[in-house]
């Protein structure tokens, strides 16, 4: 329960840094161009807010769990009101004169002012819309060069893979073999071997040069629709490093451990036939759901022999060693400069944005249509220990994806106000409050449906 609460709290620390931020984007534009920012929060506020926060007058007002602005704070209109809100879904920023979540119609029914959001130039509208979006697109290239300067990268070479990738058939259908070790994608020395699966899948690759376990090598053409190909056939890792079989933990109440097998154990034949590394027996065990197999293992010297039955998954309740991934790959450490940090920080972050940016194309397939997360998902990209490196990269990357995913021409997010902005700019015709404040609606009802969807299949990934 204390990993939860651990995970929780990084997530809403993560969340809570990147809402601020990326409000401020918006704000700090609308205050240079002299538009009134009535309300400033972290949170949403329905019913009530547990923090509120305003200059009156020049005196500093606080109130704690309020149903509603005290009519007194109301003298004071130029002051912004900071707030926090009890529902933990995001932020807003509350600018006059603007059609937004608030849907405040009574305010868009009465003739404009100057200092509203509706009377200034479409540019600066446009540059006060794009404001969060581009606060958070800097900051998680920033924070990228920050933890490169601070911790520098771990990455692996083509010889730091003792015993060569497991190869999954569709790619041995391509010219891999088990034991291939990766020397260069696109005639260029790949800087961590154990990223490939991730260029095969996001990044345009055109050949692999590999070593076979023979001595010989060879460079293998890759099909421009290979990334689709492996997203469709579940073929995300399709080249794993090789490892011994050995066990790390056995869980409670499944097959293995009815069989006796135990953390250490050391499997060597699975149905008479021998293995030599953790693939093999994943690629024996699997194909057969439902039936009962023989293990042979190792055991302090000696070999001995169980029967156990899958399930209808074709597993039996087993996991493989750290210590003996740790023995297969060798990592290598390298540590940046300060201005080295900020090149390679850079590249980090761009190609961070990239890889999400293509691998967006997958959530509409029939498939990546039930693996969209929720808040749960996120959650589960922190670790149960806190961990300031792992925070502060799971920081950058939900910035970075906040980034991208405001930006989308979804009406109520900040896109959908920049193709109506970008719409006057070119025809230099205004669209009417009418149409904004229906796509406002509509927008809403869409977000409110996708992100109980996304939430949805947490909790239902989460019990069965």
């Amino acid at each position: 329960m204390s990993e939860f609460w651990i995970k929780a709290a990084q997530l809403l620390l993560s969340l809570s840094i990147l809402i601020v931020l990326h409000e401020m984007g918006h704000m700090i534009p609308a205050k240079l161009f002299k538009t009134r920012v009535e309300k400033f929060y972290l949170f949403f506020n329905p019913w009530f807010s547990l923090f509120r926060y305003k200059k009156v007058n020049g005196t500093k007002k606080y109130a704690w769990f309020s149903k509603a602005t005290p009519e007194s704070w109301e003298e004071d209109k130029n002051k912004t009101e900071f707030g926090i809100g009890w529902l933990p879904l995001g932020g807003f920023v509350k600018i006059s004169g603007m059609i937004d979540e608030s849907m405040d119609k009574e305010q868009m029914a009465k003739p404009a002012e100057p200092w509203e959001f509706r009377s200034k130039p479409a540019w600066q509208r446009l540059i006060i819309m794009v404001g969060g979006v581009v606060v958070n697109l800097i900051l998680g290239f920033l924070i990228y060069m920050m933890v490169l300067g601070i911790w520098g990268r771990n990455y692996s070479e083509s010889n730091d893979v003792a015993y060569g990738f497991a190869v999954e058939p569709l790619f041995e259908e391509l010219g891999f073999k088990d034991g291939d070790r990766v020397v260069s994608v696109n005639n260029e020395k790949l800087f961590d071997v154990a990223q490939i699966s991730r260029h095969l899948l996001m990044r345009d690759v055109e050949s692999v040069e590999v070593t076979h376990e023979n001595g010989t090598s060879e460079s293998i053409s890759i099909p421009d629709d290979i990334g689709m190909q492996m997203w469709k056939t579940d073929v995300i890792n399709p080249l794993i490093p090789r490892f011994h079989p050995i066990l790390d933990s056995v869980v409670k109440d499944r097959s293995a451990e009815g069989a006796g097998l135990l953390r250490g154990d050391s499997i060597v034949a699975v149905n008479g036939s021998p293995v030599f590394y953790w693939n093999d027996v994943v690629d024996l065990i699997k194909p057969n759901k439902l039936k009962d197999l023989t293990i042979t293992y190792a055991r302090n010297g000696k070999i001995k022999t169980v029967n156990v039955q899958t399930d209808s998954n074709g597993t039996i309740g087993i996991a493989p060693s750290q210590q003996a991934i740790n023995q297969a790959i060798s990592i290598q450490h390298q540590t940046f400069s300060f201005s080295e940090a900020i090149a390679e920080g850079f590249s980090y972050g761009y190609w961070t944005l990239h890889d999400y940016v293509v691998q967006f194309k997958y959530v509409f397939t029939k498939k990546g249509a039930t693996q969209v997360g929720g808040f749960g998902a996120i959650g589960n990209m922190f670790p149960g220990t806190w961990d300031w490196h792992q925070f502060w990269l799971n920081t950058a990357l939900i910035s970075i994806i906040l980034a991208f995913m405001n930006l989308l021409p979804i009406p109520a997010l900040d896109g959908g106000h920049v193709i109506f902005l970008l719409w006057e700019i070119v025809t230099g015709r205004a669209v009417s409050q009418k149409v904004l404040e229906r796509a406002q609606s509509v927008g809403m009802i869409l977000l409110l449906g996708l992100l109980l969807y996304a939430n949805g299949l947490d909790i239902i990934k989460g019990f069965f």
